[in-house]
């Protein structure tokens, strides 16, 4: 269907991230394709000797309260139960949250707001009204999930008339806040799949003003593997800080082959901060965003030790 209509049709699930977007103008298709009947969609198969796979229809508040899926992959569940507030996590599925547009302060706003102010260019407008001299739109990831999932490794599966194939997490995404999405308009997702937990730990901590409901406006996701007590292997990825999940590969490569150890995550944090460029298109002042970067960092690293 999607591949028939094009842009006039959208894939709707929980409908926790679409539905407001609709009531702002933000989206205007013909046809909504809903996507919650397919049951077989919300599943979680697997064990930690071989990994796990993960419907996209499941609900964001069974992953993160899945016995299985939290003991082996506590950073994920922490991910997971962080998003919105407990009623949408109800609805909103890790499918979703994977997909869920990119958030902006000019953009997130009423029908009637927007036009008072002259449209930005990621809906009719032309300009970026954050960077006005940017030839692109720099509206921020906001998936809690999404970032997480790349520190693990994990791959999605995405299905269409063309066949299923697979593709890691982080090749989800590109760098545009307008095309923020690297699969095809009719692809879905379908499926994430997580693999074996091995000696490895993992943590998310998310930053935003009240403690539920509210977006990220940073936030860390930490997976470490292990080899006795020095860090064989170090991903962490970071949210909420460029319009897409932002890896800070400079500080996973100075933890890998070392200890944890006080210095060592905070040299690990100043690091990771380095490649986080919050814009003033957010909550909260961006240079205090900035410099929370580090602290939510040590603070993820800190849970591991």
């Amino acid at each position: 269907m999607q591949a028939e209509h094009g842009t006039k049709a959208m894939f709707v699930a929980g409908g926790t991230d679409l539905l407001p977007n609709l009531k702002r103008r933000q989206f205007e298709p013909e046809i909504l394709i809903g996507l919650s009947h397919l049951r077989e969609q919300s599943f979680v198969e697997g064990d930690p000797s071989t990994g796990f796979e993960v419907g996209a229809g499941v609900t964001l508040n069974d992953a993160a309260s899945h016995p299985s899926l939290s003991a082996a992959y506590p950073g994920y569940s922490e991910a997971a139960g962080l998003v919105s507030s407990p009623p949408l996590r109800n609805a909103g599925t890790i499918g979703g949250n994977l997909c869920v547009d990119t958030r902006c302060n000019y953009y997130n706003q009423t029908f009637e707001w927007r036009q008072s102010i002259g449209f930005c260019m990621k809906k009719d407008g032309e300009i970026c009204l954050v960077a006005p001299g940017s030839p692109r739109c720099w509206a921020v990831s906001s998936s809690d999930t999404a970032p997480m999932a790349i520190a693990l490794d994990a791959t999605v599966i995405v299905a269409s008339p063309d066949g299923e194939r697979e593709l890691p997490v982080a090749a989800l995404y590109r760098d545009d806040g307008i095309d923020y999405l690297a699969k095809k308009p009719h692809e879905v997702v379908t499926k994430l799949r997580l693999p074996p937990p091995d000696r490895v730990r993992s943590s998310y901590l998310k930053l935003r003003r009240r403690g539920s409901i509210d977006f990220p406006i940073a936030g860390a996701a930490v997976a470490l593997t292990f080899d006795g007590s020095a860090v064989e292997r170090a991903r962490i990825v970071l949210s909420a800080v460029g319009s897409h999940p932002v890896e800070a590969r400079a500080a996973g490569e100075f933890l890998t082959g070392r200890e944890l150890s006080s210095d060592t995550v905070a040299e690990a944090a100043e690091l990771a901060a380095k490649p986080a460029k919050p814009l003033d298109n957010t909550d909260l002042n961006y240079i205090w965003r900035k410099r929370m970067i580090r602290i939510l960092v040590q603070q993820a690293l800190n849970r591991l030790l």
